[in-house]
């Protein structure tokens, strides 16, 4: 008690955070946490427990609601992480914690909680695996953490002793000037706006706001957790709002947009504007005589509904790069990021969002913000958190692998053992997936570290990762879970074999081992050089059992590789490059990405191939249908990707009715829409062709002996037309035709030229009498 209230009063002092950490039996900690609160002198009212039971008189979140505390503020939040430690919750609500507070976290004896085992290990422990296969990596560097960094004091309840008591005794600090007015003649955000800002980086980062009142203007503001970019973002859109204009705000969730709305209705209240709200306490919609501020989901938002003057983009790096290009076609946009912090997992925006900005034509201006607003600078307690959590894991620096080229680089397996015995290996590694990937997380650390179907392989270049894989084992379950997963039960870290048993019916999905490919990312400084499909085919070759240089049978043997993501034309152009063919393409697209998934297997032994053929004849024959319903809106060029990348061409089942009418319409003789299923099967035959034609119709035509090369355009008329069947205006508005007569006889050239590669002998002498 005595060192809860010393922390408590030298966090005041300094405006800093502390963490007590009390190590022991949970009804021990969790009298002694109660105890601990009362002597800090911490009122309940401004304490949130996030734990599975109530033991304080104070607000309590299950850990699976832990993101509701992402933008406020507590002055003590209590992890009872007894049953379960999850890195994801550690690290969204240790930011709530506000300056001058405690952060409680209450543990097994710390001694013996690297070996337990707990609910968030069940998670890792996917089928075939148990929770003994779990390793503690992640809670032993934990622990190691708790007792190397400033700021954490640890107490051990069952013997009353005092490990690290967490006393600092800080400097004395300079006072923080206060925020100023910008004093140019131009502003245009009226005094209250900034009056409203809490430091001299706040304001700064409004001033630079006041592009949005423009069209054209582009802003992106950085900053780590707790700098309040949200709050400016906010007094923006309330300052625009206030003008008369309408400003569409969308984050990943509603919830990591509050303070937008708050801190705008904030300001329009200070300004005396009436405003009109859906919901007092959550707001979705704020309406002033003559504008507005609204949310919607990114993947609602990217299509600009309702055409707004202004859009803001909150935690645009929880945000698909794809997904953040289609926001460039707003008027004016601010994008706001977290560059370290649980929100910034996944730099993706801060390399090649910020490469594809440079490219466009639009002035954008960038701000930083550095002042923390919660708490001092140097917050020991965000430190700790950072290096507990790897949130500012970079890839190592350029010029270290500036020269990796695939004659240079060894590819290694990264047992968990060494990544987590080599700190600095780890943090290249994992700081490498964050880069690449946008959903990487706190929890994906621990799976990295102690999650037993789970693996790393590398190319490193003097040391350095320069290229990485993240690779999950699935499948080999027994008919027990193969059944219940047929019947509807999920089977958790199997997705491969989860779709293609309960969405494609396949109850026999489960009975092959593959490996499938969850993260591959390279350094964008040694990109374009072939290092990732060297990977990819060294992860092949020890799949598949085979040798390495020195004649050495490699240990590991799998049945097949497989992927799913986010399909977008060049990702399927790269794993079809690396062997890999489509076997799926979801129906529905993903919320975060806003992308329809693709699958992609690679067969590796007989039965793999047998898994990949069956899945291959069930895709192209149900493709079609697909196209002209769930898909009919799916981007042409991916369509034309996934086709191109199937093992295998769709078949020609014609009949001589059928070639005749084909074989006349490129004349206007045969009309595309007396018989479009001719002309689907056709155009689907020429989308998936493999350049060896082996047709089956009863006349036994002979064909070309590649098959039919067609422009881009006319590919994207096959797809758009004839398989998705949009009408023919809007085909020829999309694609760029001068009218809608062009576009049809742009489908008759089209069809003219499939007839060429696919037309029997009855085909050719009927386009003969056109002639």
């Amino acid at each position: 008690m005595e060192l809860a209230a010393a922390l408590r009063a030298e966090a005041r002092d300094c405006n800093e955070r502390r963490v007590l950490a009390l190590a022991g039996e949970p009804e021990t900690t969790r009298d002694r946490a109660e105890d601990a609160l009362a002597a800090a002198d911490i009122s309940p009212e401004f304490t949130t427990l996030v734990g599975p039971e109530s033991f304080v008189n104070c607000e309590r979140l299950d850990p699976v609601h832990a993101s509701e505390l992402l933008g406020q503020t507590r002055t003590a939040v209590v992890y009872d992480a007894h049953e379960s430690l999850r890195p994801n919750v550690l690290g969204q609500i240790v930011g709530a914690v506000d300056g001058g507070g405690l952060f409680v976290l209450l543990a097994p004896p710390l001694s013996a909680w690297p070996a337990r085992r707990d609910d968030f290990d069940e998670t890792l422990a996917v089928p075939p695996f148990e929770s003994g296969d779990v390793t503690g990596h992640f809670r032993a560097r934990l622990v190691e953490t708790l007792y190397a960094h400033r700021g954490v004091a640890v107490v051990d309840v069952e013997n009353d002793t005092i490990e690290s008591d967490g006393l600092t005794d800080p400097a004395p600090r300079l006072p923080i000037p206060d925020p100023t007015v910008p004093s140019r003649n131009d502003r245009v955000f009226p005094a209250e706006a900034y009056r409203a800002c809490l430091t001299r980086d706040q304001a700064e980062t409004l001033a630079e706001l006041e592009a949005l009142a423009e069209p054209g203007g582009t802003v992106v503001v950085e900053a780590d957790r707790g700098r309040g970019k949200s709050s400016a973002a906010g007094l923006a859109a309330g300052c625009l709002a206030a003008s008369g204009q309408d400003v569409l705000v969308t984050a990943p969730q509603y919830g990591r947009a509050g303070e937008v709305f708050a801190r705008a209705r904030e300001l329009l209240d200070a300004l005396e504007e009436p405003v009109e709200v859906d919901d007092e306490t959550a707001p979705r919609r704020l309406a002033t005589d003559e504008g507005r501020v609204r949310y919607a989901l990114p993947t609602d938002a990217v299509e600009l509904p309702d055409d707004p003057d202004a859009v803001v983009v909150d935690e645009a790096a929880a945000l698909p790069v794809r997904l953040l290009e289609g926001f460039l076609d707003a008027p004016a946009v601010a994008f706001t990021t977290t560059i370290h912090g649980y929100e910034g997992a996944g730099r993706g925006f801060s390399v090649r969002f910020k490469d594809r900005l440079a490219e466009s034509d639009r002035p954008v201006s960038e701000v930083r913000m550095d002042e923390p607003i919660r708490y001092a600078a140097g917050d020991p307690v965000e430190v700790w958190a950072t290096r507990a959590l790897l949130l500012d894991a970079r890839p190592p620096v350029e010029p270290l692998v500036a020269d990796a080229h695939p004659e240079t680089v060894s590819y290694e397996r990264l047992s968990s053992q060494r990544l987590r015995s080599d700190e600095h290996l780890l943090r290249e590694v994992f700081g490498l997936l964050v880069l690449a990937h946008y959903r990487t997380e706190p929890d994906d650390l621990a799976r990295l570290l102690d999650g037993p179907n789970v693996s790393v392989r590398a190319l490193l270049s003097g040391g350095h990762v320069v290229s990485v894989a993240l690779l999950a084992r699935e499948g080999g379950l027994d008919a027990d879970r193969r059944a219940d997963m047929y019947e509807g039960g999920r089977i958790r870290g199997n997705m491969l074999p989860d779709v293609l048993t309960t969405q494609l019916r396949d109850e026999a999905a489960g009975v092959e081992t593959g490996w499938r490919v969850m993260r591959i990312a390279t350094h964008h400084a040694a990109r374009e050089r072939g290092l990732g499909s060297l990977l990819l085919e060294r992860i092949e070759a020890e799949a598949a059992g085979e040798s390495d240089q020195a004649g050495t049978e490699r240990p590991s043997r799998y049945d097949y590789l497989g992927v799913g993501f986010g399909a977008t034309p060049e990702l399927v152009a790269f794993w079809a490059d690396n062997g890999y063919r489509t076997v799926h393409v979801s129906t529905t697209r993903n919320d975060r990405s806003g992308e329809h998934s693709a699958i992609m297997l690679q067969a590796l032994s007989d039965s793999g191939s047998a898994l990949q053929d069956r899945h291959t004849s069930w895709f192209l024959g149900r493709v079609r249908g697909m196209l002209t319903d769930p898909l009919a809106d799916l981007d042409p060029d991916v369509v034309r990707a996934v086709l191109s990348a199937v093992d295998g061409s769709a078949r020609l089942d014609l009949s001589a009715w059928e070639w005749r009418l084909l074989a006349g319409s490129p004349h206007g003789a045969g009309l595309f829409d007396t018989a479009p299923d001719a002309f689907r099967t056709l155009a689907l035959r020429a989308l998936t062709d493999d350049d060896t034609p082996t047709l089956t119709d009863v006349d036994s035509p002979t064909a070309a002996d590649d098959g039919p090369t067609l422009e881009p355009r006319s590919e994207r008329l096959l797809v758009r037309k004839v398989l998705q069947t949009h009408g023919w205006d809007a085909v020829a508005e999309e694609l760029d035709f001068v009218s809608r007569r062009e576009c049809m006889r742009a489908l008759g050239n089209a069809t003219e030229r499939l007839l060429e590669a696919y037309g029997t002998d009855e085909t050719r002498a009927e386009r003969e009498r056109f002639r």
